[in-house]
């Protein structure tokens, strides 16, 4: 090598170093989309029989079985009624954690009332296509006429106690910073409807000692995470101002006192987005995307993704890739802009290590994502 050439060499190595080092790690490629089921009617929920076939809650009250091969099962007999009124109706759905001896099956849904309606959820034992021995075991509180809100997501904890999460109603909202009512609360109940005696506010006089944590607007997708078994959740804020909380016990979540967003109107809602005794979020999305679903990574499929929490879009029309260190986010990616053109209501992993989204529109779908190039047979 010409001796000349040696010191502007090493220059471009020190150069490409530093800037190798300074970037941000490459997005891993957009999955590939495979079609699952179609004819799915506002499709909320789904939890993964034990067989590899799925439950999926249709919001207009009908819960279904989708078969392994994506065909739908008719309508299963013995779901209680529903209030399907704008957003509500039949919504989440979750195995018991001991479902393969046991059969139960839960599931959150808007129920009629006598003055309005409420979140309320039921469990029941799964018998073939028949919901049977089915008995309410949880009602929020106050019942509200009206049809925004309701929450409604179940996540088991570690310890078999299930988190229930209830929306502030669109109405007297200001009911979110206080503990006698469920209204904009994550509450914490044992499997039959019980109260856990640990949870923060038992004993507490004029507390619901159901409730778990306040503050929250309307959280629609919830998650444990993979390593701490900690609960997260993500919920809409109003215009702007969705948020991804780690949700702890006995933590206020700020809403309707403090926002990011503001209101439909354009008016402030709040001059500060977090506030002395009130927890901020992990993370927040100015402006919005309309979260619903959430779910961290867990498998072998995308192993580049294992640990990464991903939120649906209602209103965005996409998936979204948050790589978290401990409680930060420090990458964000948006998939399937463009590709799946409806709005994705909930997100799972599959027990095959896919990903699985649902489409809350009339005419709804299940879909897989999988890894581009290792595709299934």
């Amino acid at each position: 090598m010409p001796r000349h050439l040696v010191p502007l060499l090493f220059a471009s190595t020190v150069l490409a170093g530093t800037a190798v080092s300074a970037a941000p790690p490459p997005e891993p490629a957009e999955p590939a989309v495979v079609v699952v089921a179609t004819g799915l009617e506002h499709p909320w929920g789904m939890a993964f029989l034990p067989d590899g076939r799925i439950l999926v809650t249709e919001r207009p009250g009908r819960l279904r079985i989708v078969e392994r091969d994506g065909r739908l099962g008719a309508p299963l007999a013995g779901v209680p009624a529903v209030d399907a009124v704008n957003q509500g109706g039949l919504l989440d759905v979750a195995l018991d954690p001991s479902f393969a001896s046991n059969k139960l099956v839960y599931v959150a849904y808007t129920e009629p009332r006598e003055g309005g309606n409420g979140t309320s959820v039921a469990r029941g034992v799964l018998n073939n296509d028949r919901f049977e021995q089915v008995q309410v075991i949880f009602r929020q509180q106050p019942t509200v006429s009206g049809g925004h809100h309701f929450g409604a997501r179940l996540v088991w904890g570690r310890d078999g106690r299930l988190f229930i999460t209830l929306g502030d109603r669109n109405t007297g909202r200001d009911r979110a910073q206080t503990l006698d009512t469920d209204i904009g609360k994550i509450v914490r109940i044992n499997g039959d409807g019980s109260i856990p005696p640990d949870n923060p506010f038992v004993g507490r006089p004029g507390a619901r000692p159901e409730i778990w944590s306040y503050g929250h607007r309307n959280v629609q997708g919830a998650a444990l995470h993979p390593a701490t078994g900690e609960l997260w959740a993500n919920e809409h804020g109003p215009k702007g101002g969705d948020e991804l909380n780690r949700v702890l016990p006995g933590r206020n979540y700020g809403w309707p006192v403090v926002s990011y967003g503001v209101e439909y109107s354009g008016k402030t809602i709040s001059e500060q987005g977090t506030a002395p005794g009130m927890e901020p979020p992990v993370h927040y999305w100015v402006p919005s995307i309309a979260t619903s679903g959430l779910m961290f990574y867990t498998g072998d499929r995308f192993p580049e993704w294992r640990g990464d929490a991903f939120v649906g879009g209602l209103k965005s029309q996409q998936l979204v890739r948050l790589r978290i260190d401990g409680d930060r986010v420090v990458q964000e990616q948006r998939l399937l802009r463009g590709v799946v053109k409806q709005r994705v209501r909930d997100v799972r992993q599959g027990p095959d290590g896919d990903i699985y989204l649902l489409t809350d529109e009339k005419d709804g779908r299940l879909l897989r994502l999988e890894p581009a190039g290792k595709l299934r047979e």
